[in-house]
C-alpha cells in the first residue's frame, strides 16, 4: 500500500522536478525509505537530513503527510517517528561536538586566519546564556536547524535538556510541513514554493553576516598591527 501511495506521490511532481538533481531525486530517495519501512523509513530520511543538510526536510515531511493523507501512514505515526528522526540526527552531531570540545576548538581556532581562542571564549559565553533558545528555535530555521547541535555538544549542554529542547522544536518543525502535506494531498511539492524563498534568505543573511564579521575582523586586525611597536619601528634613547 505504502509503495503505491508513495509512486502516486512522485508521479504527482511537475515533470521539472523528475530531474534526480531536484526535489524529485529527494522525493525518490523518501519514497523508497517508507516502501522499505514505512513511518520508521521517513524518521530515518529525517535523520539523514540533519547529518546532511542538502536533503531538505521541506520535501521529506510533506511527502511523508501526503502519505499519511493516503492512509499508507497514521499522521500521528509519521510526525512521531520524523521527530524521532529528527532527534536522533540532532543528537549524533551533539556528540560530535561533544568530541572536539572546548579545548581542541580552541587549539583549531589558533591556527585557523581572523580566529583566535579568546573568539571561542566569548561563543561558548554567548552559547552560555542564549543556548537554549538557540536549539530550540534553531530547529526551525533552514541549514541553521542542522548545524545548532555542534556548538550545544561543543558547550555539553545538559543532554537531558537538549533533547527535550530538541524535540520540541523539531515536533513543531516537522508537524507544520507534515500537516500541509496532508491537506495539499497530490500537491504535496507546492510546499517547497514557500520554503524555497524563505531557505535562500536564510544563505543571504547568513552570508551577509560572515562577510561583515570577515571585513570587521580584517579590519581590526589591521588597526592593531598598525599600533604595534614593529609597525612604528623602535626608537633609540638620544
Amino acid at each position: 500500500m505504502i509503495a503505491s501511495t508513495a509512486q502516486q506521490a512522485l508521479h504527482a511532481l511537475p515533470t521539472s522536478a523528475a530531474d534526480p538533481g531536484q526535489p524529485g531525486g529527494i522525493a525518490g530517495f523518501t519514497v523508497d525509505m517508507m516502501e522499505a519501512l514505512g513511518a520508521p523509513g521517513a524518521g530515518l530520511a529525517v535523520a539523514l537530513e540533519n547529518l546532511f543538510p542538502p536533503i531538505p526536510s521541506e520535501v521529506i515531511l510533506p511527502l511523508a503527510g501526503f502519505t499519511a493523507a493516503q492512509g499508507s501512514m497514521s499522521l500521528v505515526g509519521a510526525i512521531v517517528w520524523t521527530t524521532i528522526g529528527s532527534v536522533v540526527g540532532a543528537l549524533t552531531l551533539y556528540w560530535i561536538g561533544a568530541l572536539v570540545g572546548v579545548e581542541r576548538l580552541r587549539l583549531i581556532a589558533e591556527r585557523m586566519p581572523l580566529l583566535d581562542a579568546a573568539d571561542v571564549d566569548k561563543s561558548v559565553g554567548w552559547f552560555d546564556r542564549h543556548g537554549e533558545k538557540a536549539v530550540f528555535f534553531g530547529r526551525m530555521v533552514p541549514l541553521v536547524r542542522s548545524f545548532v547541535s555542534i556548538p550545544a555538544g561543543v558547550q555539553r549542554m545538559n543532554l537531558l535538556r537538549f533533547t527535550l529542547l530538541t524535540g520540541l522544536g523539531s515536533l513543531i518543525w516537522n508537524s507544520v510541513f507534515i500537516v500541509a502535506g496532508y491537506q495539499l494531498g497530490r500537491r504535496w511539492y507546492l510546499v517547497e514554493n514557500v520554503t524555497g524563498p524563505m531557505q535562500k534568505v536564510v544563505v543571504v543573511v547568513l552570508a551577509i553576516l560572515i562577510i561583515w564579521w570577515v571585513v570587521r575582523r580584517v579590519r581590526a586586525r589591521r588597526a592593531r598591527d598598525a599600533q604595534s611597536p614593529e609597525a612604528h619601528g623602535s626608537r633609540e634613547p638620544e
